[in-house]
Parts: structure tokens; C-alpha cells; sequence
């Protein structure tokens, strides 16, 4: 890295959505009196009779959870988007400006485990593989269906990225349309491979591999690093080593170093500052839209908010929102954070 970008004011570029993040690596010493959230307690009970989640419970809906034993996945109870939803386009006035179209889909919910107390962070690598392959499974099944362009699975984690319940679940948003940030990343990777003729993701991967300035774990099929355009405190960006657009591609052991992936970076997180870390994580693979995509390179991302302690994390705001994403430590600062913790 530039030694002038260190300790001075300055933007970075991101190929795959193709915007800027101002950096300001002089702002980490500010003092601050604004929120302080409260200590984030994990779940001590195997089982909770209360949580919606568990086996055998009644949900919110008034629908019973069966008794599962390993990954679950049903219906969402208060979908975002529904199969039937009826179809229209509507432009009033025909000028562009007051625009709205039906949108169709599926929601559901993945149970990780049955156990009210877990999270990634403390299951077993064989436990995270079975969710791994629920993903896929699902990913498959939505994607097939005509009536579904992309299917994007995610988790939200802790109360502070407004998960409603702690029990270790993540969720599946199946849709008619391609979402904003996969129809930006689309066209920043299909950019690139124009302009370059080859995958921005590998070109990037290799490049971060040679410098090792931002890696913070690897395993034989994946690297997990700070992105250098990162906008969140301790984002991380896993990738896979070799050029696959999906988890259907993987073979049985990309899928098993995933696993392990995903259990060394959230296991990383926890030991950061020593308290169960809030994350907001994504799958984005290739949408389905009938179009051959060989630009995109499959990745997962990590948004974490917690910026400087357990109780204080960054808010978007201001400049964030009116103007573009802002920083304050540098990625490579936190790429050393997060070695030191996976360290310990």
C-alpha cells in the first residue's frame, strides 16, 4: 500500500460495483459520545420453550416447527415477496418518473442447527457443511423455476443487524427481478472481463494473494480477506480459488473447505473483542436469467458493524448517505485485527 494512504484522507475504487469509499485513517483517534450499545449475551440454553425456532415450538404464525435434528428449512411465516403475487408494469404518465412493476417470490428460513445456543462460530466443520448443502440444494430448486431470476441467501446475526431471534437460522429471499447490488456487481464483473479478458474476482484474488496484506484465513479451495475497498470496519470477502459462478459447481471438497471457511472467519470475529460479533452475511452467486455468465466469479460477504469495541459500531449516516461509503481504519489495519484475534 502507497505509505501516503496510511495516515491520510483518500478514495479507493471498487471494480465490482464500480464506486468509491473515502478512506480516513486519521479519524480512528476521535473521541466518542454518541450510542453505546449494550454487551451482547449469547444464548445459554440448548433449548428455549419460548423460541419460535426450536423444535417442536409454535411459531408466530401459529404453525408448528417440526422436531428436526439437523439443518431445517419452511416456509417464511411473514414473507417479503409471495408466489402469487399478481403481475403488472405501470408508468403513469409515461415519463419515467412514477414507475412500479409486480414483483414475485419466495421466501424461507434455514435452521442451522436445533440447538438454541449455537451459532457458525461454535458449530463443528461437519455441522456448517450440512447447511452449506442445504444452500445448495436450495439455490438449485429456486433457481430452476422460470418464475425466479436470482436467489440470494443471507444471515443476519445479533440483535444489532436486526435479527428477531437468536437462534442460529439465516434466510433465503428466492426473486422475480435481479436485486441492486447483484445487477451492479454483474456489471462491474462483466466490465472488467470486456476490458481485460479475464474474471475481475481471480485477477483480484491473485493479486491479494501475492501481497498478503489483506488475507486473514485460507484453506486449500478458499481465501477469506479484507477487501481493499472495504466499507464496513471489519468487512471480509471469502472467494473461492477456482473460477466457479455457484455452490453447484463445488465439488465435495470445495464444499468441505467452505465449511471451514466460514467457521475460521465467524470464530475469527467472536475473539475480536471478545463478545459474539454482529454480522450481516450474503451468498452471491450467478443469477438466473437465461444468460451465460462467464464474468462471474461466486463470493461471500461479511458486513460487520462493530467499528472499535463490543458496545460501539459504525452507523451510516451523513456523508454515507448523502454523499459515499466512508471508513475510517484502513482494511489493512483490519486484516492485522482480525490475524492477531484468529491468532489467539
Amino acid at each position: 500500500m502507497n505509505p501516503l494512504a496510511e495516515n491520510n484522507p483518500h478514495r479507493r475504487y471498487n471494480p465490482l460495483k464500480r464506486e468509491w469509499v473515502l478512506v480516513s485513517p486519521h479519524r480512528t483517534q476521535r473521541p466518542w459520545q454518541g450510542q453505546v450499545e449494550k454487551p451482547v449475551q449469547p444464548a445459554a440454553l440448548t433449548y428455549d420453550p419460548n423460541c419460535y425456532l426450536c423444535p417442536g415450538n409454535t411459531r408466530a404464525g401459529g404453525v408448528r416447527t417440526d422436531k428436526y435434528t439437523s439443518t431445517y428449512v419452511f416456509e417464511n411465516d411473514f414473507a417479503a415477496l409471495k408466489p402469487d403475487a399478481p403481475q403488472f408494469a405501470d408508468d403513469q404518465g409515461n415519463q419515467g418518473l412514477l414507475v412500479a412493476e409486480g414483483e414475485s417470490g419466495i421466501c424461507r428460513v434455514i435452521c442451522f442447527s436445533p440447538r438454541h445456543d449455537l451459532t457458525l462460530a461454535k458449530m463443528s466443520v461437519p455441522e456448517i457443511r450440512a447447511v452449506v448443502d442445504v444452500w445448495a440444494e436450495q439455490y438449485k430448486e429456486l433457481g430452476s423455476r422460470e418464475d425466479i431470476a436470482y436467489v440470494q441467501v443471507f444471515e443476519n446475526r445479533g440483535a444489532m443487524m436486526g435479527a428477531s431471534n437468536p437462534h442460529p437460522h439465516g434466510q433465503i429471499w428466492a426473486s422475480r427481478s435481479i436485486p441492486n447490488e447483484v445487477v451492479a456487481e454483474l456489471a462491474g464483473q462483466r466490465q472488467y472481463l470486456a476490458e481485460h479478458h479475464t474474471c475481475l474476482l481471480c485477477a483480484y484474488r491473485e493479486m491479494e494473494t501475492r501481497l498478503a496484506e489483506r488475507i486473514i484465513a485460507s484453506n486449500a479451495s478458499f481465501i477469506a480477506l479484507v477487501p481493499f475497498w472495504a466499507v464496513w470496519p471489519f468487512e471480509v470477502m471469502v472467494l473461492p480459488t477456482r473460477h466457479v459462478a455457484g455452490l453447484e459447481e463445488m465439488t465435495d471438497a470445495e464444499r468441505e473447505d467452505f465449511a471451514a471457511i466460514l467457521k475460521s472467519v465467524t470464530s475469527t470475529y467472536d475473539k475480536v473483542f471478545d463478545t459474539p460479533f454482529p454480522y450481516s452475511m450474503g451468498l452471491h452467486p450467478q443469477p438466473f436469467n437465461d444468460e451465460d455468465h462467464p464474468e462471474w466469479h461466486f463470493h461471500a460477504h461479511f458486513y460487520p458493524p462493530l467499528l472499535r469495541s463490543a458496545t460501539v459500531r459504525k452507523f451510516m449516516v451523513g456523508f454515507e448517505l448523502l454523499g459515499g461509503p466512508q471508513r475510517d481504519i484502513t482494511p489493512e489495519s483490519a486484516a492485522e485485527t482480525l490475524r492477531q484475534a484468529a491468532a489467539r
